[in-house]
């Protein structure tokens, strides 16, 4: 299966511990695979430097060349018209339909308050380790 992590998820996931970090943890053990295009790796590079100035005893980049090396790399698909209340969250949208994902996992509320657009549930990380623990029984 498919899935898509906004850059909220992957920044927690890399500087925290919590069900961010479980979520990574689960794709780490095939339970899933991350879809990422170009421009959601290049946001997620970005953002993870930006904060690893802040704390610099985190170095994001294992993490990051991790996800680089692992992940499944699509072209996005086109969207048509803005879907979230935020366009920039449109380009996880544009990936979970390039990739036939059937979730996007992410804290944004924007992209929450969309619930499953184009067949695509958003889930928050818990909603999703639910799930995700239910497949497994």
């Amino acid at each position: 299966m498919n899935v898509v992590a906004d850059t909220n998820v992957v920044i927690a996931a890399i500087f925290w511990p919590g069900e961010s970090r479980r979520c990574l943890a689960r794709w780490a053990k095939r339970r899933f695979h991350l879809a990422i295009t170009v421009p959601i790796f290049e946001e997620y590079s970005e953002v993870a430097r930006r904060i690893a100035e802040r704390i610099p005893e985190v170095d994001p980049d294992p993490w990051l060349k991790w996800i680089e090396r692992k992940a499944k790399v699509y072209e996005p698909a086109p969207v048509g018209k803005s879907r979230s209340r935020d366009p920039e969250d449109d380009l996880f949208l544009a990936c979970a339909l390039a990739s036939g994902a059937k979730a996007i996992i992410s804290r944004d509320e924007d992209l929450l308050a969309l619930e499953k657009p184009f067949g695509i549930e958003i889930l928050t990380p818990r909603q999703f380790l639910t799930r995700i623990r239910g497949k497994q029984a």
